[in-house]
């Protein structure tokens, strides 16, 4: 072959050569997940998570990108990450049961996704605690952090596809899983413990709940939040933790209803910091806050509850019969989720028929409570794990 005709062939054969690579690439990432089979628990990304992300002497430790229904909409499936945490040592026989840990507040960018960031020395001790009873933990971060989309803050049915189908993911990739579960919350993460166990016999029957942990939960209905805007509104009611959930709460109603008016929810004072919190994380948020000089009282506008009243909508439980014992903790000292809310869902939900076991904790803050239900909540679990029963309590006392 002569040099001038090979120089126009091996164009063509590198042309060739490189559709030909991109054509099996596309058939292999479509062979990996084809849309035929793909369905909500279907995992789409897997690799190890960095050991200064993970928890203290665990063992084999993921972070996973598993696929979801769109909770804001109903249908649909969308991306959404998560951590999946196994004791060290051997497997027990049957697999390690799982925690199912619902995150409290981080906010709604997602750079402040759990799975990106390391744990918080709370959050560290209280989940090694729960792994050194025998337990693996998997950490879905909601959908909209870490992954597409807005983060529907406090939304019941966003929480409960992204807590379910994290559990679904888990068990269908990872063999040493067990399908016994308990659901286990704090703060934002307290309703969405609620909100899973209320929507899981529909929406995943075939999982095994066996209980539900939640501490500081909150809780609203009408009367309660308008008794606490009133309460948290007067002039010397000073700063109060709950101006960041409800800038929040406004964030991630705005990043998915055109509808919304901030302005109608929020004063011009409140207005500059409002416009960060879509981008801000708790610490830096709350400090703006804080610097700001903002309350509730000088934050808030007359028409807030009707500007917000989608997202309010989208707090609500579908249920509050739920189908396995809930054990509630709250702090008597709490500021952030005051005790009236938690208080009114353990009397909603007993109201309702569930096994409810509440614990009141005096002199305990929000974040105090967390590990101060640890001794309690062993005993919960226990029970619930080996089908015994669960002594109901629905007019706590302090402790």
């Amino acid at each position: 072959m002569s040099l001038p005709l090979l120089r126009k062939i091996l164009p063509l054969l590198a042309s060739t050569a490189l559709c030909v690579s991109a054509f099996t690439a596309a058939s292999s990432a479509h062979a990996a997940a084809p849309p035929s089979v793909q369905k909500p628990g279907t995992v789409t990304a897997s690799a190890p998570l960095a050991a200064a992300l993970g928890l203290p002497d665990a063992g084999r430790a993921l972070r996973i990108t598993y696929l979801s229904t769109n909770g804001i909409t109903g249908k649909g499936l969308v991306p959404v990450t998560a951590e999946i945490i196994l004791p060290p040592g051997p497997v027990p026989k049957g697999g390690w049961p799982i925690v199912a840990w619902a995150h409290g507040t981080v906010g709604v960018d997602d750079s402040c996704a759990p799975s990106l960031n390391p744990y918080s020395d709370r959050n560290s001790v209280y989940l090694s605690t729960w792994m050194k009873r025998g337990v693996a933990i998997v950490a879905t971060d909601y959908q909209g952090l870490g992954g597409p989309g807005t983060h529907a803050y406090l939304d019941t049915r966003v929480e409960a596809y992204s807590v379910l189908d994290s559990v679904r993911a888990a068990l269908a990739n990872v063999p040493d899983l067990k399908n016994q579960i308990m659901i286990v919350g704090q703060s934002q993460g307290g309703g969405a413990a609620v909100a899973t166990a209320a929507f899981a016999p529909a929406y995943a029957p075939e999982l095994d709940i066996r209980g539900t942990v939640a501490t500081g939960a909150p809780y609203v209905t009408p009367e309660l939040l308008g008794n606490l805007l009133k309460a948290a509104s007067q002039p010397d009611a000073g700063y109060s933790p709950l101006i960041n959930y409800v800038l929040y709460l406004a964030a991630g109603l705005e990043g998915r209803d055109p509808h919304f008016r901030p302005e109608e929810a929020f004063t011009p004072k409140a207005l500059p910091v409002y416009r960060n919190a879509a981008h801000e994380c708790l610490t830096s948020l709350s400090q703006q806050a804080k610097d700001a000089g903002l309350t509730l009282q000088n934050s808030l506008q007359p028409t807030f509850l009707k500007a917000m009243s989608p997202a309010l909508k989208g707090m609500e439980f579908p249920t509050l019969k739920l189908a396995q014992p809930l054990f509630t903790g709250t702090g008597t000292e709490d500021r952030d989720v005051p005790p009236a809310l938690q208080l009114g869902l353990v009397k909603a939900a007993c109201a309702a028929g569930s096994v409810v076991q509440a614990h009141l904790y005096k002199g305990l803050d929000h974040s105090e409570t967390v590990n101060g239900s640890l001794k309690d909540s062993a005993i919960f679990t226990t029970e619930v794990m080996t089908g015994q029963p669960v002594p109901p309590q629905c007019n706590p006392v302090p402790q």
